[in-house]
């Protein structure tokens, strides 16, 4: 059992400004999802409504790791896909705050959507991560298979260009 609460997030005030500095912190030190460094509170803010959004009406799930009563991860489980992709589900967005890496948080986040994906009768999951500074030993380490690179695939946070790394996961009966 995972020492941090993990739950899923709503669209209030506060879960979207510490969601909001949770993504400028990731972008700050590099991360890689999908947004340049400086990220603004107004653009993080809009992003966060916009999903939070898409969560309220069952087309993801955003799942937040609580310390206490504090934000210190979220991952997003995507799962309005396209009608011939019913089985499947996609992780997206998955941070943790710096203060809290190598912590066990992400694993807990990941484990979290993974169940989840199964109770929505989910068979695959599918993630992408960035060749430079990625979380590629996390994903493999929880059983995720690399399909392959693509070079060049978008620009890191701070300037350059990184490939992508593409992981898939049988999951539930397909497990099995």
């Amino acid at each position: 059992m995972s020492q941090f609460a993990i739950k899923p997030l709503t669209d209030e005030p506060q879960i979207r400004s510490a969601l909001g500095d949770l993504l400028i912190e990731t972008v700050a030190s590099g991360g890689s999802v999908s947004f340049m460094h400086p990220l603004s509170p107004e653009d993080a803010d809009a992003f966060w409504q916009d999903s939070l959004g898409a969560a309220a009406r069952g087309e993801r799930v955003v799942l937040g790791a609580f310390d206490g009563e504090n934000l210190i991860g979220t991952v997003t489980l995507l799962l309005k896909l396209p009608p011939n992709q019913p089985h499947r589900a996609e992780i997206a967005k998955m941070m943790t705050r710096l203060s809290h890496r190598n912590r066990g948080v992400a694993t807990a986040l990941l484990r979290a959507a993974e169940q989840l994906a199964i109770a929505h009768g989910r068979t695959l999951l599918v993630l992408d991560t960035a060749v430079d500074d990625g979380a590629a030993p996390l994903y493999e380490k929880q059983g995720f298979q690399l399909s392959g690179i693509i070079p060049e695939y978008a620009l890191k946070p701070h300037g350059g260009l990184t490939g992508t790394l593409i992981y898939w996961k049988r999951i539930g009966a397909a497990a099995a």
